[in-house]
């Protein structure tokens, strides 16, 4: 469903025509749609020195109200912050219809959604606002925002996260990829775990996804075995007994047999000196 296409209105006489046309920066107001929260204070100063030294490379996009004869932003509010950062007192601008409230928040999201420095929660609630706010399905938002169903599927499962969770996503703590390793996990308590091993060690999105099956109990049958390591297919005892030990030490345990099976190496993962001494403690009892 094309954006024109969400409650379309007639276009007033006066509207100016879509631009680039230069205006008063203080005739600009701020996007109440924004999904982004965040700004960067030193990067945004960095783009204001530029701005002043270089000009603005990029209109920002505005929409008129033609009842005041401002404009309100859509897509562009770091650079509109830059430029008042910097004191230039007019900034130029491609308008863009749309006069309703819910065709303002169209436009809004979708140009925002459509750049690639949204982060992921951001992204998911953008995305769960238009849903709701014009009452489409995830299939038919593929086509408003240019985006596979897939993703857009996976970056709205980011919401079902806890809330300390999705705020890490958010500051940067963890990626996305992270996250997602976070959701192969049901209980809370081990999510909870999971997110401080992943932040304190500096685990990669493997790593992590690799500790989210051991935690979890989450046996490795459709995962690919990295080919460095793999010499023989595991029998389904040895998988067995390779799931029931992660379950047990809350940890990756792998376990390499020869090919007469009578001999091997069992190997167990520690992320943390903190596991490495609960293990310890675990093979002792």
């Amino acid at each position: 469903m094309p954006v024109a296409e969400m409650d379309q209105p007639e276009q007033p006489q006066d509207v100016p025509a879509p631009g680039p046309i230069t205006v008063p920066i203080d005739k600009i107001r701020a996007n109440r749609y924004q999904p982004r929260k965040n700004f960067d204070q030193e990067k945004l100063a960095e783009l204001a020195a530029s701005i002043k030294e270089n000009g603005l490379a990029q209109p920002i996009i505005v929409s008129y109200d033609e009842q005041n004869g401002s404009y309100e932003l859509i897509a562009g509010e770091r650079r509109l912050r830059a430029c008042e950062l910097a004191g230039i007192k007019e900034i130029e601008v491609i308008v863009r219809t749309g006069h309703t409230d819910k065709q303002r928040l169209a436009i809004s999201l979708v140009e925002n959604l459509q750049r690639e420095d949204l982060n992921s929660i951001e992204a998911a609630l953008g995305y769960l606002r238009l849903m709701k706010e014009f009452q489409i399905s995830q299939t038919e938002l593929t086509k408003v925002v240019g985006k596979a169903k897939s993703s857009i599927s996976n970056t709205l499962r980011l919401l079902e996260l806890p809330d300390n969770i999705q705020k890490a996503i958010h500051d940067g703590s963890i990626t996305e990829g992270h996250a997602r390793a976070i959701l192969m996990v049901d209980d809370d308590s081990k999510k909870q775990e999971l997110l401080n091993k992943i932040v304190e060690n500096g685990l990669s999105v493997r790593d992590a996804e690799d500790l989210a099956r051991a935690v979890g109990g989450i046996e490795n049958r459709d995962v690919k075995i990295r080919k460095s390591h793999k010499k023989s297919a595991k029998s389904a005892d040895v998988r067995e007994i390779e799931t029931a030990l992660q379950h047990h030490l809350g940890t990756k345990v792998d376990i390499r047999t020869s090919k007469e099976a009578s001999k091997g190496v069992i190997s167990i993962h520690f992320y943390s000196l903190t596991d490495f001494d609960k293990i310890v403690n675990i093979l002792k009892k």
